[in-house]
């Protein structure tokens, strides 16, 4: 008896080691197509809320909302793999990523679950898979029958050029924009009711 429970200690802890070295993924649905961000990065997942475009942004930016006074970008998954849009739904989400200490949303059309999986179950990118969002991905997880990509979403944050887009610059420079156009329109309803002197005379 002592033999088999010792075995059965034995094997517990082996799959809490297992455990202990799996990595946990959020994963998500983008046109059927299993995706995922390191659970470590997941600050949190909201419902798709009222979003201002900020002309400054690029494509695939949709605008900035404002969660409890913090204002946060938010990227359309679709429009960075260069997929069409498409019309929201129930199930449409924004995932909140905490990137070295930057908060950003991505858009996406459905969260799935949270998986773990073992580092023999991560894999490289093949050299055979193509497409515009290949270089977001940092690796291929497999979970039962699922393929699932584990992006990178600071890269998803950057250009061609792997330079971090600064979208705090392109809100200031949009809210000074913003402010100038507000004094402009200001000043042209104080004037409106001015009559020039030569009109008078």
């Amino acid at each position: 008896m002592g033999s088999v429970i010792n075995r059965f200690r034995k094997q517990q802890q082996q799959q809490e080691e297992v455990l202990a070295e799996a990595e946990k993924y959020l994963t998500f649905i983008i046109d059927e197509k299993y995706y995922a961000f390191p659970i470590s990065d997941v600050k949190e997942i909201i419902e798709v809320q009222e979003i201002t475009e900020v002309p400054e942004f690029p494509y695939y930016v949709k605008g900035v909302i404002n969660l409890r006074n913090v204002i946060i970008p938010v990227i359309s998954v679709r429009m960075r793999f260069h997929k069409p849009e498409t019309e929201f739904t129930d199930r449409t989400c924004i995932v909140i990523l905490t990137l070295d200490g930057v908060d950003a949303g991505f858009l996406v059309d459905t969260v799935e679950e949270v998986v773990d999986l073992e580092k023999r179950d991560i894999t490289p990118v093949p050299d055979i898979m193509t497409g515009n969002h290949v270089r977001f991905i940092d690796n291929v997880g497999r979970t039962g029958k699922k393929i699932i990509m584990l992006l990178n979403g600071k890269k998803m944050l950057t250009n061609e050029q792997n330079e971090l887009f600064d979208f705090q610059a392109a809100i200031e420079k949009q809210n000074q924009e913003d402010n100038t156009d507000a004094v402009l329109e200001s000043l042209q309803e104080d004037n409106a009711g001015i009559v020039p002197d030569s009109a008078e005379e």
